[in-house]
């Protein structure tokens, strides 16, 4: 602990101010102690001696004292005094004085703040808002017309480090300022959070700026109080900021869908119609041709579904010439489509004329009965009036979706509610292919479709089913 026993002329000042009746005292604000005395000022502070007056430890100090006094040792560190009003504590019981303050250095270099007091009588209520103010957690500043800084209570202090920062110098954005300033100096009591520029880094304050007359002067001045909201708005730009990312993927995903429904789509037609020709008895040169087309076209399917997957690197697309792997596990055994008129049908829903005439026609090669339906509510009506050996279910369509439909199916009572449902879709994302299974969709067989992969799909869910009693031909049933 540093000496207090002070130099010669320090001695001889002090001898000189004890003869005073005005207490003064010095006060180490690196030691928190004491370190002079005179006789007024012990009274002051209710010691019997100076020596146990010196013993006291300051450094349990509250915040709003802390920061006081902090702000004493930059103001007068220059030679600058400040008078203001202090009330103390000495042996619990409040004396209230009207103080001037200055740095002075003692013999041995050290700066202490010196007291120079005088007693004020003050009301009991005057006394007690003085102390709530200074004690208050909110930051509380009074500004003059123009933003000058006029006073900052002990907890604005410590927020901005300065006293003197005019009201625009606070303020990350100082067109924010002024224009607050305007309002409030229109008469308005203006509210708002704004970006502060703080001793401790850019915060959010939710401001109250007030006009009020200044006590001193009798002018306009701005009451500014100040509550830090930080937590609370960064809690609600990262709700934002997830809520826009949700969007975001939520966009990206219905883009993926609907560019991997629109291209494939086509696809589906030149590839399956090309297949197709390749296995029928054509010239030669007609067969060399289809084969041509065949191969562009598995080109041009490359290239889109390599597209997709750079679109989205969190999602992984099936593809291939055959089933994408099924969202539940197919039967260990398929036996092949019975090739007789009896065999049960099998319905396919579409939208699209192509893949409705493809598919009929791929499965009219192999002797099976093809029903097919224009949207998910034709295909759910046509399950209501006969069973179905099995659903080639599209999902992309107007009127009823194939998840929908294929919900409504599973709700059907008897065998109709149980038929073996495979959809036929572009859209096969991890997601997709998740929702299909939760309706009750069996398996899932990517567009564009080859004969092998819808052969496959036939084969393994239309066997071993009961036999079904076909509905009556529509306009579009294909027949072998």
């Amino acid at each position: 602990m540093q000496s207090t026993t002070p130099a010669p002329d320090d001695a001889s000042l002090f001898l000189a101010w004890n003869r005073l009746r005005q207490p003064v005292w010095m006060f180490d604000p690196a030691a928190s102690r004491g370190v002079y005395a005179n006789p007024p000022a012990l009274t002051l502070w209710g010691s019997d001696t100076l020596e146990a007056l010196l013993a006291r430890d300051f450094s349990n100090l509250s915040p709003a004292v802390q920061a006081r006094t902090a702000r004493l040792v930059q103001v007068t560190a220059d030679g600058e005094t400040v008078t203001e009003r202090w009330t103390f504590y000495p042996n619990g019981q409040p004396v209230t004085v009207k103080a001037t303050i200055s740095t002075f250095v003692l013999d041995d270099g050290r700066p202490v703040l010196l007291f120079e007091a005088a007693p004020v009588e003050v009301e009991p209520a005057e006394r007690r808002a003085v102390e709530a103010l200074r004690y208050a957690p909110t930051l509380i500043s009074l500004f003059d017309q123009d933003g000058g800084a006029l006073f900052c209570n002990p907890a604005a202090f410590t927020a901005f480090g300065s006293e003197t920062l005019t009201f625009a110098d606070r303020f990350v954005h100082p067109p924010v300022a002024e224009g607050l300033r305007s309002r409030a100096q229109g008469g308005d009591r203006v509210s708002e959070v704004c970006e502060i520029r703080t001793a401790h880094g850019n915060r959010w304050h939710h401001l109250v700026l007030t006009p009020v007359p200044d006590p001193v002067t009798g002018e306009t001045g701005l009451l500014l109080s100040e509550q830090d909201v930080t937590d609370r708005i960064e809690a609600e730009q990262a709700r934002v900021a997830a809520e826009q990312k949700a969007a975001m993927a939520e966009a990206r995903q219905h883009f993926l869908s609907d560019m991997s429904h629109e291209l494939r789509t086509p696809l589906n037609t030149i590839l399956g119609f090309a297949e197709v020709m390749v296995h029928d008895t054509l010239p030669e040169r007609t067969l060399e041709q289809a084969g041509r087309i065949h191969d562009a076209g598995q080109r041009l399917l490359t290239l889109v579904n390599e597209m997709i997957v750079v679109s989205d690197q969190d999602v992984i697309i099936s593809e291939g010439h055959g089933p994408v792997p099924p969202t539940v596990v197919a039967p260990a055994a398929a036996a092949p489509v019975a090739e007789d008129p009896g065999t049960p049908a099998v319905l396919y829903v579409d939208d699209n004329e192509n893949n409705r005439t493809l598919v009929a026609t791929i499965l009219a090669t192999q002797g099976v009965q093809c029903d097919t339906a224009d949207d998910g509510l034709q295909g759910l009506t046509a399950v209501e009036r006969g069973n179905y050996a099995l659903v080639l279910m599209d999902i992309a369509m107007p009127v009823m979706d194939g998840v929908e439909a294929s919900r409504r199916i599973r709700a059907l009572p008897g065998t109709r509610g149980t038929v073996p449902i495979v959809a036929v879709t572009a859209n096969t994302l991890p997601e997709q292919l998740a929702t299909y299974a939760a309706v009750g969709i069996d398996d899932c067989l990517a567009k564009p479709i080859n004969m092998v992969g819808l052969l496959t799909a036939v084969s393994v869910w239309g066997a071993g089913r009961p036999q079904a009693t076909p509905v009556e031909p529509s306009a579009d049933r294909a027949t072998a």
